[in-house]
């Protein structure tokens, strides 16, 4: 269970919910079929990145089960087929623009580890792409995919905050495999501050959806301390990265939590 990191899966499953909530269509069939497909996906995409990354994880992530012997690459590889062929089957069922979303977010699930990961920034982006497109996914899901562009937006850069983060947290293992990764190109301390620039926007943009009239002051409630979080995050990445992207994921499910009180109390 590991491979596929569960928790993550799960909790990718629930962010999709959220954008179907966000949507004002919570509880709707295609909802749930779509966060069920989103956990596929997440755990298929995981195993998949564990079976590329099995040398460079011997050094940056030697606990995990390729690395630690727990399962074979051959076996990681049919695990992550198996949970992709049952997030096709169950993303067909949506509507055209779901199906649309699912078949780009399944090609870079694939394609990341062996095209985008070793360029510099490509890789950051195009997980940060995955990670906001799970709202717009779940908004999709139940016919409204506008609807959840905001949240997907700012997902997107919290996102890509914490990627170069977590790259900086992995120069040694990148440099080691040749990969040519954000701070390997322009150096760590450059990479944190354009970490820390894409944070400021996501924090100076948190706010539209009030502004906007789409929530009350009851999203404000909550977004403001998730700001606050990331905004700490992004100064102790400078001395800590470690410690820094663990805070930027508990900042994001924070602001997540931000919009199912906005959409709760509109």
């Amino acid at each position: 269970m590991d491979l596929c990191r569960p928790l993550n899966a799960v909790l990718a499953g629930v962010l999709t919910l959220i954008g179907a909530y966000v949507a004002g269509r919570p509880l709707a069939g295609a909802a749930l079929v779509a966060a069920l497909a989103t956990v596929f996906a997440v755990a298929a995409g995981n195993a998949i990145n564990d079976y590329f990354d099995r040398e460079i994880d011997r050094i940056n992530a030697p606990e995990r089960p390729i690395p630690r012997g727990a399962v074979s690459p051959r076996a990681a590889l049919a695990f992550s087929v198996a949970l992709f062929a049952a997030a096709v089957v169950l993303a067909l069922s949506l509507p055209m623009v779901a199906v649309a979303i699912a078949a780009v977010n399944l090609v870079a699930l694939v394609a990341y580890t062996k095209l985008f990961k070793g360029l510099p920034g490509a890789g950051n982006a195009v997980v940060a792409y995955l990670g906001g497109s799970t709202f717009l996914f779940g908004a999709a899901a139940v016919g409204r995919p506008l609807a959840g562009a905001v949240l997907a937006l700012l997902a997107a850069l919290s996102t890509l905050a914490r990627e170069v983060v977590k790259d900086v947290e992995d120069v040694a293992g990148d440099r080691e495999e040749g990969l040519n990764t954000l701070p390997i190109a322009v150096g760590e301390r450059p990479a944190l501050l354009v970490a820390a620039g894409v944070l400021a926007l996501a924090v100076l943009a948190s706010p539209l959806p009030y502004v906007t009239d789409l929530f009350g002051v009851a999203y404000l409630a909550v977004v403001v301390p998730a700001d606050a979080v990331m905004a700490y995050a992004a100064y102790l990445a400078f001395s800590d990265p470690t410690r820094a992207q663990g805070l930027l994921k508990y900042g994001m499910v924070l602001a997540a939590a931000a919009f199912v009180v906005g959409r709760t109390f509109a």
